[in-house]
C-alpha cells in the first residue's frame, strides 16, 4: 500500500521550503523504499530551491542521507529490509562505454526509481539529484543505496552521499595526493574542508587551507590543514608558494568554482602539478588567460564530479576509517535540526555559520 509521511518540498521558483504531506509508493522492480534516519543540508537543495537547477517543481528536497531499508521491490538483491544503508545519486548502469572501459564512476547512465512520489493531490514531485530525503521514508532505485556499518552515526554516515565525498574525492580520486606531496585547498566550506581531510588521510605534507574568513580557516586547521592563508589579507598565490619553496604546491583544489580562483589555483600550482575543480561555477562563467601559460606549465587541469566516487567501494571504507578513528567525519556535523527547520538551515548555510546543518529523523 502506499504510504503518506511528511516531506520538504519546493513548490516554485524561490519559494520557503514548506513541510508537507507527500505519497510514497509501493516499490516496483528494482527499487527501495528507505526510511530515512538523517539528511544533511547541502547548497545543492538551495539551488533547487531558487531554480538553479531546472524548471520541473515541485522539488522534493534533499539528499546526502542515510537510513533503513524498508521494503524491496522485484528483483533487488543487493539490499535487504533492515540494511543500513548511505544514498548516492550515481548509480552505475554497468552497461555504457563508461563501465565497460572499467571507469564506472564515470557512468553515463545512472538510475534512478521509475515511479513517482507525489503530493496527497496527485501532482508529481521531484526528488532533488534522484532522492529527495527531507521526508521520512523516500522511493529509490536499489543501486542508489550503498551498504554500510550501522554502528556509525547516521547523521555522520549521510554527509558522504554528497559533500564530504564531493571534496575528500577531489584530493585523493581527482587529485591522486599522494605520501608527503603539498597540497593547497581554496575555500574550505563542507567540500574544501572534506578535501582537507583527504590530502591528511592521503599523508600529505603541507596541507595549506585559503579562504576570506577566519572562522572557517579555523574549521580547516581542525581537519588536518597546516598552514592558513586569509585570502582577504594576503596574495594566495603568493603564499601558497612561500609556503612550498617557491615552487608552489603539488595539487591545488578549487572548491569555489568561479575564473578568479581558477585562476588563483592554477597559477600557485608547481610546474607539472595538478588543479582540482570541483567548487561548481555557474552557466555565466567565463574564463580568459595566456594558451601558452598552459602549454608551459604542463601537468594535469581536472575537474572532480562527486570526487570520482564508485559508492560501493568508497562510502563503506570511508565509514570504516571513520569508525577506526582515522577520518573525523563527526567534525562535518555542525548542527542537528527538525524537519521542519530546513528553510531556516538554508539562511544558516548561506551566512556560512556552519560546515553542515543535518536533518535528524
Amino acid at each position: 500500500m502506499p504510504q503518506q509521511v511528511r516531506g520538504v518540498i519546493a513548490r516554485s521558483k524561490g519559494a520557503p521550503a514548506e513541510l508537507v504531506d507527500i505519497v510514497i509508493p509501493d516499490p516496483g522492480p528494482g527499487e527501495v523504499v528507505v526510511s530515512i534516519a538523517a539528511c544533511g543540508v547541502c547548497h545543492t537543495d538551495l539551488t533547487y530551491r531558487d531554480g538553479g537547477i531546472n524548471d520541473e517543481f515541485p522539488f522534493l528536497l534533499g539528499h546526502e542521507a542515510s537510513g533503513t531499508v524498508e521494503s524491496v521491490g522485484d528483483g533487488v538483491d543487493s539490499v535487504r529490509p533492515g540494511d543500513f544503508v548511505v544514498l548516492n545519486w550515481r548509480a552505475v548502469c554497468g552497461q555504457c562505454r563508461a563501465c565497460k572501459r572499467g571507469r564506472p564512476q564515470y557512468c553515463f547512465d545512472t538510475f534512478n526509481a521509475a515511479q513517482k512520489m507525489t503530493l496527497t493531490d496527485g501532482t508529481e514531485l521531484t526528488p532533488a539529484l534522484g532522492i529527495g530525503a527531507f521526508a521520512d521514508k523516500t522511493l529509490v532505485h536499489a543501486g542508489q543505496c550503498t551498504k554500510v556499518d550501522a554502528a556509525v552515526d547516521p547523521a555522520v554516515a549521510g554527509l558522504l552521499g554528497c559533500g564530504v565525498m564531493a571534496g575528500l574525492g577531489a584530493a585523493v580520486n581527482t587529485g591522486g595526493v599522494g605520501r608527503g606531496d603539498s597540497v593547497a585547498v581554496i575555500g574550505c566550506g563542507g567540500v574544501g574542508d572534506a578535501a582537507i581531510a583527504g590530502a591528511r588521510l592521503a599523508g600529505a605534507a603541507t596541507i595549506i587551507a585559503v579562504d576570506r574568513d577566519e572562522r572557517k580557516l579555523e574549521w580547516a586547521r581542525g581537519l588536518g590543514a597546516t598552514h592558513a592563508i586569509n585570502a582577504a589579507e594576503t596574495d594566495p598565490v603568493a603564499a601558497i608558494q612561500e609556503l612550498t619553496g617557491g615552487f608552489g604546491a603539488d595539487v591545488v583544489i578549487d572548491a569555489v568554482g568561479r575564473p578568479e580562483t581558477w585562476k588563483q589555483a592554477f597559477y600557485a600550482r608547481d610546474l607539472a602539478g595538478t588543479v582540482v575543480l570541483v567548487g561548481v561555477p555557474t552557466p555565466d562563467m567565463r574564463l580568459e588567460m595566456p594558451l601558452l601559460d598552459f602549454f608551459s606549465r604542463g601537468g594535469a587541469l581536472k575537474s572532480s564530479w562527486y570526487g570520482d566516487c564508485l559508492p560501493e567501494r568508497d562510502f563503506p571504507m570511508l565509514i570504516d576509517l571513520h569508525l577506526q578513528g582515522r577520518l573525523p567525519l563527526d567534525r562535518f556535523v555542525s548542527e542537528r535540526i527538525a524537519l521542519g527547520d530546513v528553510e531556516q538551515a538554508f539562511h544558516t548555510m548561506h551566512a556560512g555559520e556552519v560546515l553542515r546543518s543535518v536533518v535528524i529523523l
